[in-house]
């Protein structure tokens, strides 16, 4: 029969790999049961409920456990450890300088709607390539923490972005687009993001300071739905020069998209203008254009917001194959291009803010 020590030796040899300690020396093995059917029970004590390694760390401990003789069951149960053990071992912060101090990018510019499936993470990607195009360094960071799309689109596979000493390595995209986004942190895809707002907001900032973007002309923030935590982190905490609004042509999606115009125009931060995707369908074959989601209110977005409509964009069937396939730089629309052109005028006016003026 097992005994406890054989249990918890091997138990010593999982590692935790964001800790880089096994679960013995963390502490992280509790109530530990073993019958004379071979059965091993014990709770698992995570740093936090919505851990997106919980599963990895059970399935490794299970397979440790299951290794030894006479064990025929492994059952494990997740705890969660309080904040004076969380304390006790997570590790001192080293204080390093700012990066946001080495970094050099010359515009920040968030891509934002309020409303939800209106392909602000579409519109953010087709914008980074056509800027690519005209020669310019850019880089995206994906803000949508808990539905992040922006690796998808460019085909960059999970776990690829990586860490130093020195901060975060973003991912680089074929055309050389630098990305950071929480599915590249992601052994799978798929797995859930369950983080509460404080630290959905923590790893906003971070993707901000910690990453070595280098030199960019543009960094592009892929923004979630909402006017909550991660808008209000983004548009406070980061030096924003410009705001780019995504609609759709239905009145409810420009209600909703209101809703951002308000909260942007209370902090001062200024809108570049509006557009609005799915505005049509063009027909292949005879070229008609056909307004499948009715009359466009994005004229009433760009009222609220004193800017300008600067694009409508097609429902594009090949656009939505290339996304869907990772292959989205392959993507060439004469309404984007354009679009890109007018982003780049109309920024060239706009003051530069500071971090200072943030904080």
């Amino acid at each position: 029969m097992v005994d406890e020590k054989q249990v918890y030796n091997v138990l010593s040899k999982v590692m935790d790999p964001e800790l880089n300690r096994n679960l013995v020396e963390l502490n992280m093995i509790r109530n530990l049961e073993i019958n004379h059917f071979g059965r091993v029970k014990f709770t698992l004590a995570l740093t936090t409920p919505g851990c997106p390694l919980k599963d990895r760390l059970a399935s490794d401990a299970r397979q440790a456990v299951m290794a030894l003789p006479g064990v025929r069951q492994v059952e494990i149960t997740f705890g969660e450890m309080t904040k004076e053990e969380l304390a006790r071992i997570m590790p001192k912060k080293t204080i390093l300088p700012k990066l946001t101090q080495f970094n050099k990018v010359d515009h920040l510019i968030a891509i934002m709607s309020g409303k939800g499936g209106v392909g602000k993470s579409s519109v953010t990607a087709m914008l980074a390539v056509a800027l690519c195009r005209q020669g310019k360094k850019v880089g995206i960071l994906d803000a949508d923490i808990t539905g992040p799309s922006i690796p998808r689109l460019f085909g960059l596979p999970s776990g690829g972005l990586r860490g130093t000493e020195q901060g975060i390595l973003p991912a680089v995209t074929q055309s050389g687009i630098k990305v950071v986004s929480t599915n590249l942190l992601l052994r799978d895809e798929d797995a859930p993001v369950i983080w509460r707002g404080p630290l959905i907001t923590g790893v906003i900032q971070q993707f901000w300071t910690d990453t070595l973007w280098g030199n960019l002309d543009y960094l592009l923030v892929d923004l979630p739905p909402g006017t909550s935590d991660a808008a209000l982190t983004v548009t406070q905490r980061l030096p924003l020069q410009g705001v780019l609004l995504v609609t759709t042509p239905q009145e409810l999606a420009a209600m909703v998209v209101r809703k951002a115009v308000g909260m942007i125009a209370a902090l001062h931060i200024p809108f570049l203008g509006v557009v609005e995707n799915m505005s049509f369908f063009r027909a292949p074959d005879t070229g008609k254009e056909y307004f499948l989601f009715g009359e466009s209110h994005s004229n009433e977005i760009a009222l609220a917001a004193q800017s300008e409509v600067l694009a409508h964009l097609p429902i594009t069937p090949e656009i939505t194959r290339l996304g869907d396939t990772g292959k989205i730089e392959q993507a060439n629309l004469p309404e984007i291009n354009s679009l890109a052109e007018k982003v780049v005028e109309l920024i060239a006016y706009i003051p530069k803010r500071t971090e200072t003026e943030e904080d």
